[in-house]
């Protein structure tokens, strides 16, 4: 079970880690072999699975993100706990609610992930 503290930390470490816009700090969160799927990957990758998996699959991708959205600032709004994985509400550039999901190995590094994207906020 992954303690809540830890949890919160966690999610704020993957918030400042992604608008640091550094590839290094966010892919130090993932293990190597990590699985990722967004509604993105099909629209900025063309992957109609919408899934990519491992660090030199998916670090284009983020490369292409972060270029493409410089301005790119998320917001922590909460995080929910679970059994080896948590998810994390926020806000994203233009105030677009994302819930992401994640699953960690025993050295807590992120093994899957998945986001699920809303509308904007005022």
């Amino acid at each position: 079970m992954i303690d809540k503290d830890w949890a919160h930390r966690w999610a704020q470490q993957w918030i400042d880690a992604f608008n640091s816009h550094s590839l290094t700090t966010i892919l130090a969160l993932y293990d190597e072999h990590f699985e990722m799927h967004s509604p993105y990957i099909i629209e900025r990758m063309g992957e109609a699975s919408g899934c990519l998996i491992g660090k030199t699959a998916i670090t284009p991708y983020w490369e292409k993100s972060l270029q493409t959205q410089p301005a790119l600032q998320f917001e922590l709004i909460d995080v929910f706990v679970g059994v080896n994985q948590l998810t994390i509400h926020y806000h994203n550039i233009g105030r677009k609610m994302v819930c992401e999901s994640f699953r960690f190995n025993a050295d807590n590094q992120v093994i899957w992930a998945c986001s699920q994207h809303g509308q904007a906020t005022t």
